[in-house]
């Protein structure tokens, strides 16, 4: 054979902005998804925008710039001298002119325009659209210190709030940079996603020959050469060679996934140690991973209704802010009259009043999710439904391609004296070697995956409408049905018998290897039952859920697959058109019903459905009908999802609850509630508290990542 050897199977770091639009994945050009980063105002903030990386980088340099210029304001405090018991570096003709009075001030006004104007942008969206937010709430804060400040160095106000000011900025930008740091981080999965995708392909000529390809040039139809260890570069179906294929990174599976003629690969995964001749049937966003990567942004960018709630709660706690400064400043001058203290008092309260927490509570819960989700195969397409998934009562399950594996398998095998398993399953598949009927395709898949080795025969003929025969060492060996028995004069007796009614009372199909005068073995066939359904029913139900299964099939087939899996509702024989209404019957009961199918001739139900699970996703990853996709054909990730949903929601409140808790801790003792024992909360450790609550939202976020799914 003979190759180009020029070729570059691996992506180039440099190439992945390039290779992601190449490959249909700029995703700002999709209906409802987020603007280029580069035309977002700065009012997308805590996670609510794409430009992660713009605004960590603008809030690492201010926060760094206004902490070394923060450093003259701390030293030149009169009060931080008195309660540190230290004297500032002389300055000198200081006995002429007050240079040390005037430092605090002067720098302040520095870092208030450098490191304060950018909150104040971004406040100015909120107040236009009359939904005060974060943003105004820290303006609002950070803006009263500045002016009462500043009106204090002219006016006998005493002293002003500098160094709580440039302190309070200081935490506000050191906690932006974190928040815009750690979403940017928990949102790496698209960024991983992208690097799946090789820069070159191997596009194979006349004959043998290849030549080395941008994979933007390839099109459907090309046939292209996987090397060893090289990344698939578009989805295909593979026309020669077998080889192991990682798809980790695609559906989550850890396993190496063998590839031979005639199976489906996808662009992104990763060739193990054989080649592949692949025909190309799906390029640029066409592509399984084009579509995931849409999938995981419009999660990453949809809001879900704990969000909303924390939204609405940083409006709400704007209009709390001024009602407690008006009713601090009431009554401490019905107590005391007006005076100075009152004053500070009222200002200290709309200083601390704004949690930066409560903006980074929920985003960050809802990034980590999304990327936590996306390494186990769950794509989630809208946030709403991860959400509902928690207060699911009913699973249904679609059976054929849900519950089993939509194709006929071998399920179980009868032998006569004399004959066992293996041996009757390897000459069953060498019998059926050239025939192209299912339940053959069945018996050889049964017998590759044993892995046992087939015994040559000789002589193949088909018997019309009755089944085939070939010869081995001398003999002739037949495989077929009932007719085929018919036709030997045979009849199954005995426990070959038995064996042959229990599967008739299971609408399984019976085939049956045989020799003129003797029935060797007994084959069932029938839709097979994937080996996960069972622990997923029973996890399932562990978990306080209720499992169903909805099919077209016959009853007694229905029955037979829900007795093996311990399901005790089946709807059977519905049509597609009528799925939904079982789903509504369900509903009107007062249950929240899941509905778990394959995206096609469930569609309706999917829609009707609290929750639409679309199952075996990998290579038709749009699917609209559903909120929740799973790449693998695995009913053990529907139990992912509720586990995902449940741990997630859990860290939204815990986090919701961390933010509210400083304020229900702050304003109160910012007001004076506890003067009388001597405790007053001044803006610097309002502004501590602050940060130490960001603090513990951002690390209870981040164990997020540890959970068992």
């Amino acid at each position: 054979m003979s190759t180009n050897t020029h070729h570059n199977t691996h992506a180039k770091p440099a190439d992945k902005t390039t290779r992601a639009q190449q490959a249909g994945m700029d995703h700002s050009a999709h209906q409802g998804h987020a603007m280029p980063a580069e035309t977002k105002d700065h009012s997308s903030h805590a996670g609510h925008g794409t430009d992660h990386t713009g605004h960590e980088q603008m809030f690492r340099l201010r926060f760094w710039w206004s902490l070394l210029l923060s450093i003259p304001v701390l030293i030149y405090s009169e009060m931080l001298q008195m309660w540190l018991g230290f004297t500032p570096p002389a300055i000198p003709f200081a006995e002429w002119i007050p240079f040390a009075e005037w430092i605090p001030f002067v720098f302040s006004v520095i870092i208030f325009a450098y490191g304060g104007l950018p909150f104040l942008n971004m406040a100015i969206p909120e107040l236009k659209d009359r939904k005060p937010g974060m943003m105004t709430l820290i303006s609002l804060a950070i803006s009263v210190a500045f002016v009462y400040s500043v009106a204090a160095q002219f006016i006998a106000l005493g002293e002003g709030f500098f160094w709580e000011l440039v302190t309070l900025i200081d935490i506000m930008l050191l906690g932006h940079w974190l928040e815009m740091r750690s979403v940017r981080q928990a949102s790496g999965a698209l960024n991983e996603l992208a690097k799946l995708m090789p820069d070159t392909a191997e596009r194979i000529q006349h004959g043998d020959m290849t030549e080395s390809v941008p994979v933007s040039s390839l099109k459907r139809g090309d046939l292209i050469l996987v090397r060893p260890g090289a990344s698939i570069p578009a989805d295909g179906e593979v026309v020669d060679g077998h080889s192991s294929v990682s798809e980790a990174m695609i559906t989550g599976e850890s396993k190496p996934v063998h590839k031979m003629s005639g199976m489906k690969v996808i662009a992104g995964t990763i060739n193990g140690d054989g080649s592949l001749r692949v025909r190309v049937t799906a390029t640029g966003n066409e592509t399984a991973l084009a579509g995931i990567m849409r999938l995981v942004e419009q999660a990453q960018q949809s809001k879900s209704k704990t969000q909303v709630l924390a939204d609405k709660a940083a409006g709400w706690l704007f209009y709390i802010a001024l009602a407690a400064a008006l009713l601090t400043g009431v009554a401490w001058m019905l107590a005391e009259s007006f005076n100075l203290d009152v004053l500070n008092r009222v200002v200290t309260v709309l200083v601390i009043a704004c949690p930066h927490a409560l903006g980074l509570a929920i985003p960050l819960v809802v990034a980590i999710t999304t990327a936590l989700g996306a390494r186990n195969g769950i794509l989630v397409r809208d946030r709403l439904a991860l959400e509902a998934a928690r207060e699911i009562d009913v699973v249904i399950f679609d059976k054929t391609g849900t519950l089993t594996q939509g194709q006929f398998g071998v399920v179980d095998v009868e032998t006569a004296d004399g004959w066992d398993f293996d041996r009757a399953l390897a000459l069953a598949s060498a019998v059926e070697s050239d025939s192209e009927h299912l339940i053959a395709g069945a018996i050889r898949r049964f017998a590759r995956d044993r892995k046992l080795v087939i015994p040559p025969v000789s002589n193949f003929s088909a018997l019309k409408g009755r089944g085939v025969q070939a010869d081995h060492e001398g003999e002739t060996y037949y495989v077929g049905g009932p007719r085929l028995l018919e036709m030997l004069s045979l009849e199954p007796n005995g426990g070959m018998k038995t064996f042959v009614e229990k599967a008739a009372s299971r609408s399984q199909t019976v085939v049956y290897l045989a020799k003129k005068d003797r029935i060797l073995a007994a084959i069932a066939v029938a839709d097979v039952v994937r080996e996960e359904s069972k622990p997923a029913v029973d996890e399932l139900r562990r978990m306080g859920i209720e499992v169903a299964m909805l099919t077209g099939d016959s009853r007694p087939v229905a029955e037979a697959v829900a007795k093996d899996l311990g399901i005790e509702r089946v709807f059977a024989e519905i049509l597609p058109e009528h799925k939904d209404e079982k789903v509504a019957e369900l509903q009107k009961s007062g249950k929240r019903v899941a509905m778990v199918g394959d995206g096609v001739n469930d569609a309706p139900a999917l829609t009707r459905a609290d929750v639409g699970i679309a199952i075996g996703g990998g290579t038709d990853v749009a699917i609209e009908s559903a909120g929740l996709i799973l790449v693998n054909s695995n009913p053990l990730d529907v139990v992912k999802i509720f586990k995902l949903s449940r741990a997630s929601y859990r860290k939204m409140i815990q986090n919701l609850w961390w933010a509210a808790g400083y304020n229900i801790v702050a304003i109160p003792l910012a007001a004076g509630v506890l003067v009388n024992w001597g405790i007053l909360l001044s803006p610097a450790v309002g502004a501590l508290l602050m940060s130490i609550s960001t603090i513990v939202v951002a690390i209870n976020a981040q164990l997020l990542r540890g959970s068992e799914l």
